[in-house]
């Protein structure tokens, strides 16, 4: 097992030759850093193609970008076994506890354990990490967990035994098919929301709105492009009411994010103008045929031009035109969220599981008995930087 420190700058292949990256410190060599970079294309591949119920936030981009945002200081442990991939952050106290966590261990959307055997990754990390920590308490967070999966199965099976298992959290993600391109994702729309769509389209070809698909070629074009859509944003309901991505945290976040989408070449963006002046914008990134959106937002002088609807209409024509398969909208729970239903047909079930390492004597006295498996719940919305957490009942 590997582990990593800091997030700083490795050069890699990339469109610029430069980006932020995580690195070891100078006494640990650059042996571990190289590793990690290696494991790179495997990365993107297993969350682009093992199924996952939101590939993107499984990808390096989301998962290294919140990383950097929110817990730099902290060790990741780094695992590859035959094809299989697992990935967390350390967190140590004076207690003796170890918990390991995801990279992005806030809204928790993204597995860190992946491949068709992720669960051997597992057992091998928890076999590492005992042999690293003998004698301290660990507990293992694992989120993006498809809880009707084989893999779930797997796991509760393979480890009951030597751990207890607790749900920390359950969320509903959403997401649209894209066969047939624009027409055939139109078709499977309501005739109302069609005709809603057409008549906005024409009021804002009337009005002038033009919708610019914003491509940067280069670290300044990009730096101009956050800076506009974060000055949209400041501009929006949700920057006048101080809960948008022009907050500290999520802007540090989502210009990391937007910065690793445009160096893999997944950074698709859209402005809205009328009068030469920018009054909306949209964007999102690219896992393999899967497109994410992350943010839209709309000047509040501009609310009743269905801005957010036309965003949404020019990156699905855009999306089909590529023939990109997939168009997933993220979190169905969580305020303002319902809006997504009316664009979407698929749900995806995820749950976050904290393994809580059993005492010895309990593993011997409950060897046969099986285990309890505690729960807990939050509202997991992404707009805003994710908060703490609550137990509740037990999964069955």
């Amino acid at each position: 097992m590997g582990f990593l420190r800091h997030v700083h700058q490795l050069r890699l292949p990339c469109r610029e030759g430069l980006v932020p990256f995580v690195m070891l410190k100078q006494d640990e060599g650059k042996e571990q850093a190289m590793a990690f970079a290696s494991l790179m294309p495997l990365w993107e591949k297993l969350a682009a193609a093992t199924f996952q119920a939101d590939p993107f936030s499984c990808s390096p981009a989301w998962q290294l970008a919140f990383h950097e945002t929110s817990a730099t200081e902290k060790r990741i442990l780094f695992l590859e076994t035959s094809g299989n991939l697992a990935l967390f952050s350390e967190f140590r106290d004076d207690a003796g506890m170890v918990r390991l966590t995801p990279l992005e261990h806030g809204w928790c959307f993204g597995s860190p354990i992946l491949g068709e055997d992720a669960d051997e990754a597992l057992a091998q990390v928890i076999a590492a990490s005992e042999e690293e920590y003998p004698s301290a308490k660990l507990n293992i967070v694992l989120s993006g967990i498809q809880p009707q999966s084989a893999l779930a199965a797997r796991l509760l099976q393979r480890f009951s035994g030597t751990f207890d298992f607790y749900r920390h959290d359950t969320s509903i993600l959403c997401s649209a098919s894209l066969a047939g391109g624009l027409d055939g994702y139109l078709s499977r729309r309501s005739a109302n929301h069609r005709a809603k769509l057409r008549k906005a389209a024409r009021k804002a070809t009337e009005a002038g709105v033009i919708f610019r698909r914003e491509m940067p070629a280069t670290q300044a074009e990009l730096a101009a492009l956050y800076a506009r859509m974060a000055l949209v944003e400041s501009k929006s309901w949700k920057g006048i009411g101080c809960c948008g991505m022009t907050e500290k945290w999520s802007l540090k976040f989502y210009a990391a994010l937007v910065q690793r989408m445009f160096a893999n070449g997944g950074l698709r963006a859209i402005i809205a103008q009328c009068d030469g002046e920018d009054i909306g914008f949209v964007f999102g990134g690219l896992c393999g045929r899967t497109y994410r959106g992350q943010q839209f937002s709309y000047a509040a002088t501009e609310n009743k031009r269905s801005l957010g609807n036309l965003l949404q209409l020019e990156t699905l024509k855009w999306l089909s035109e590529e023939g990109i398969e997939r168009y997933d909208m993220g979190p169905l729970s969580g305020q303002r969220m319902e809006y997504k239903r009316h664009w979407t047909e698929k749900e995806h079930e995820i749950q976050t599981w904290v393994m809580v390492k059993k005492p010895i004597k309990r593993r011997k006295k409950n060897a046969d008995a099986g285990t309890s498996h505690h729960t807990t719940r939050r509202n997991a919305g992404h707009n805003s930087k994710p908060g703490r957490t609550r137990k509740t009942r037990e999964v069955d």
